[in-house]
C-alpha cells in the first residue's frame, strides 16, 4: 500500500471590507505613512466592523467558498481545526461555531492557539489525522480579528495588525504530494516579550485591568524582531537541509506576514530570491493565524502541481516552525 500523505486540494480566504489605511492611522496616533511603510512594509489593513462580529465571521465565508471550490458537501467534512488567537468566546470553540454555520454536521472541531504560528501547527496536526487513514476531509482554518485586541492608542502595535483569514482542505494523497515534513518549536521563556497581560485565568478581567488597558496585545518590538529573524530563518533552512532541497528546488517561500524586513531576512538565509516569496503584508498587515492561508489563496493561480513550498512562521509565546510541502494541483 502506498504511503498516505495529506495534500491541500483547495484554498480560500476572506478579508473584511473596511480598509484602514496608514493615512487614517495618522489621525489616530502619532505616526505617518512613510514611517510605517519603511519599517513594516504595510500600507493598509482590514478591520471587521459591526456588532457581534467575531473571528467566526471571517472564517465562515472562507469555509463556504472552500466547500464550493472543492465540490465538497458540508456533511462530508470529518474535522475542522481553527487556528486563532481571537476566538469569538472563551468557549465554545470557534471551530464549533463555524461547523454549525456551514452545515458540517458530521465533523468534530476544536481551536488551536499558537499565536502567529497557529496555522502551521494546525496544518501539521490535521495532516496527521489524514495520514493515519482515519479521516478523508479535514479543513484547517487560520483566522483572527486582531482589531479586537489591538490598542489604537499604541502606535507600536496598532500599525501592524489587521483582520482576515483563510481555510484549506486536506485530503489523502498517494502520489507524494502534500505535507512532507515539519519542524515546529516553542519556548515559553519568550512570553514576557509578546503577550496579553490580562483576560486569562491568571489575571481575570476587573475594572482595574480594563482601566490599565491590559486587555490588548503587548509587544517588545526589538526583542521579538531579533528572535523572529533568527528562528524563522534557521528553521526554514533546517527543513530544506533535512530534505536535501536547494534554493533552486524551492518554488515558493510562504512566510508569515509579520514584517517585511523579517520576511526578507528569512528569504536571504534560505537563498531564495524575492520573486519566489509570497508577499501581501502591504494589503492586510499581520493577521496572525490568517497570514499564510491568505497568501496561499491570493497566489493560488500561480501555483503548479509539484511545486515545492516552504511555509514558515514565528509567533508569541514564543512559537515558530516550518513546513515543507509539495503542491498537489494545477490552477483550476
Amino acid at each position: 500500500m502506498s504511503k498516505i500523505t495529506a495534500a491541500i486540494t483547495g484554498v480560500s480566504g476572506y478579508a473584511p471590507e473596511y480598509v484602514l489605511t496608514n493615512k487614517e492611522l495618522e489621525t489616530m496616533v502619532e505616526t505617518n505613512d512613510e514611517w510605517i511603510l519603511s519599517r513594516t512594509g504595510i500600507k493598509e489593513r482590514r478591520v471587521l466592523k459591526g456588532e457581534n462580529q467575531g473571528t467566526s465571521q471571517i472564517a465562515i465565508p472562507a469555509v463556504k467558498d472552500l466547500l464550493k471550490k472543492t465540490n465538497t458537501k458540508p456533511e462530508e467534512v470529518d474535522l475542522l481545526i481553527c487556528a486563532t488567537t481571537t476566538p469569538d468566546m472563551v468557549f465554545p470553540a470557534t471551530a464549533n461555531l463555524i461547523t454549525a454555520e456551514v452545515g458540517a454536521i458530521n465533523a468534530f472541531g476544536y481551536d488551536l492557539q499558537a499565536a502567529c504560528s497557529g496555522f502551521l501547527f494546525a496544518l501539521a496536526t490535521g495532516a496527521k489525522f489524514v495520514e493515519s487513514g482515519q479521516y478523508k476531509k479535514v479543513i484547517i482554518v487560520g483566522a483572527d480579528k486582531m482589531s479586537s485586541i489591538v490598542d489604537y492608542t499604541d502606535r507600536t502595535t496598532c500599525i501592524i495588525f489587521g483582520d482576515g483569514g483563510g481555510a484549506v482542505m486536506l485530503e489523502p494523497n498517494t502520489e507524494g504530494f502534500g505535507v512532507l515534513d515539519q519542524i515546529l518549536k516553542s519556548d515559553g521563556s519568550g512570553a514576557p516579550f509578546l503577550h496579553m497581560k490580562a483576560g486569562g485565568s491568571r489575571k481575570p478581567a476587573t475594572i482595574e485591568t480594563i482601566e490599565a488597558r491590559q486587555h490588548y496585545a503587548y509587544q517588545e518590538g526589538q526583542t521579538v524582531f531579533k528572535f523572529a529573524v533568527k528562528n524563522m530563518a534557521d528553521v526554514s533552512a533546517e527543513v530544506m537541509e533535512r530534505n536535501n532541497l536547494t534554493s533552486e528546488d524551492v518554488a515558493w517561500l510562504v512566510p508569515h506576514q509579520a514584517n517585511k524586513r523579517i520576511i526578507e531576512a528569512t528569504a536571504n538565509r534560505m537563498g531564495v530570491s524575492s520573486e519566489k516569496v509570497m508577499l501581501n503584508i502591504q494589503k492586510y498587515g499581520n493577521t496572525t493565524s490568517g497570514t499564510i492561508p491568505l497568501c496561499l489563496w491570493e497566489y493560488e493561480p500561480q501555483l503548479r502541481k509539484g511545486d515545492n513550498l516552504i511555509l514558515a512562521a514565528f509567533g508569541g509565546g514564543f512559537t515558530w516552525g516550518s513546513i515543507y510541502m509539495k503542491w498537489a494541483y494545477d490552477p483550476k
